[in-house]
């Protein structure tokens, strides 16, 4: 299995190497920051009034996810 020219061993000792350095506790934490950096980056790129617009379908998905 490749992944980007990488094998199985070659991805085992990143992960390892990566659990040593941050440890298990910190990983949740670290994934979490990274999501929200992302997802405010996104925004930032859509642009306020795309923003707006995505706000109003979001909450008229929840309106009909909550009535089912």
């Amino acid at each position: 299995m490749r992944i980007a020219g990488l094998g199985l061993p070659e991805i085992l000792i990143i992960v390892v190497v990566i659990l040593l350095i941050f440890g298990a506790r910190r990983l949740p934490e670290i994934g979490t920051s990274m999501g929200k950096g992302i997802r405010t980056f996104k925004t930032a790129l859509m642009g306020e009034e795309e923003k707006q617009e995505a706000e109003k379908q979001a909450a008229a998905n929840s309106k009909d996810e909550s009535t089912t």
